[in-house]
């Protein structure tokens, strides 16, 4: 697309707000790189530079630095006061979000690379926001189900329960013994589920039990070649590998038994620990679960209770959907409401069980 000839009041407008942003986003990104180390750091530095870049190209359309400039945008102000305090994996995923929605695509006086730099730029901001997600992912995964499963378990109970048209301390028990046994039973299987998953990668992983015999293999004609072929090597560089490895092997100290480095898959990284799953999942699920009965804890009941519930379960839920979105990298509002749907749909038809059990028993 070719740029007008003049210039009007709008554009330069517009390429100031353009030079701010590019400037806040450098800054966003040399903030994390000051708590990162490694490769992590320069990725983001050499982003910082980009947003140089493209800061540098606003401020030659503009002639130099204006005497005034606007504010950034307030997600990018966000995004600066959450990298400078925090660092989170949430900053990254709120950048890939903001990189997807550059308009340098269709501005007339941005150049194409540009624009091709701010969709890369998406891509490289979602691949470190990936590796967060996978350090994060198996606790995290505890923590948001947990959390969840108490909110929408013990709000369905509680409401269900005070349906029936029984007493406050009643529902208030109820609701306490739900918390508990829904607490002890998302820990124990939290535990167990990660637990056999993690027995299942190790029992899949490559081992050395035949480690001290390669000596004594044939250096043309072995079979640790099929064990290469196993693991989806095609025949010509799985026997190439074996070779390699054989002759390792012969030419090693004899006088020790000869063992292969093993390398460990890093699948268990995604996985996460049994016991601290175990334990996100017991803390979140009770943090969830008491929300429901706060009112009645507080001395409330009969529909100022519910009401009140509704509206705590409603922030909590909503709360919990728009992290999920975030870290994702989908939309935060549509999955807040997806949560809150999902919430108040399963606590509508307890509730209404309880008034006809409730209708039933009087």
């Amino acid at each position: 697309m070719s740029a007008p000839a003049a210039p009007t009041a709008r554009d330069r407008k517009r390429w100031a707000q353009y030079l701010v942003n590019e400037r806040a986003e450098a800054e966003v990104y040399r903030s994390l790189a000051a708590r990162r180390d490694g490769e992590e750091r320069e990725i983001l530095l050499e982003l910082a530079e980009a947003e140089g870049r493209h800061e540098a190209h606003w401020l030659g359309l503009l002639g130099g630095e204006p005497a005034r400039l606007p504010r950034a945008d307030a997600g990018t102000v966000v995004l600066g006061w959450m990298a400078k305090r925090f660092g989170s994996i949430f900053v990254l995923a709120l950048a890939q979000n903001a990189e997807a929605r550059s308009p340098y695509e269709t501005d007339p006086f941005a150049t194409p690379t540009m624009a091709a730099d701010e969709k890369i730029h998406h891509e490289v901001v979602r691949g470190l926001a990936a590796r967060g997600r996978r350090r994060l992912s198996g606790t995290f995964r505890a923590a948001v189900f947990g959390a969840n499963d108490g909110l929408v378990s013990n709000l369905a109970l509680v409401l269900g329960i005070g349906a029936t048209g029984v007493g406050g301390p009643f529902v208030l028990f109820s609701g306490l013994a739900g918390l508990l046994a829904g607490a002890l039973s998302m820990g124990a299987g939290e535990f167990v589920s990660v637990r056999s998953q993690r027995e299942l990668l190790d029992a899949t992983e490559p081992s050395n039990f035949a480690d001290d015999a390669l000596p004594d293999l044939d250096l043309d004609a072995n079979e640790l070649a099929l064990v290469y072929r196993t693991r989806g090597m095609s025949a010509v560089d799985a026997l190439e590998r074996a070779r390699a490895v054989v002759s390792a092997a012969q030419k090693a100290d004899r006088s020790v038994p000869y063992q292969r480095e093993v390398e460990a898959a890093d699948d268990h990284e995604v996985v996460g620990g049994a016991w601290g799953a175990a334990l996100s999942s017991f803390l979140f699920f009770a943090s969830g679960a008491i929300i429901p009965v706060l009112p009645w804890l507080f001395g409330m009941s009969g529909l100022p209770a519910v009401l009140l519930a509704l509206l705590l379960v409603g922030i909590a839920l909503m709360s919990t959907g728009a992290a999920v979105g975030l870290l994702s990298g989908g939309p935060p509002l549509k999955r807040a409401l997806r949560q809150l749907a999902i919430g108040f749909g399963a606590a509508a038809i307890t509730y209404a069980l309880g008034l006809l059990f409730g209708v039933s028993v009087g």
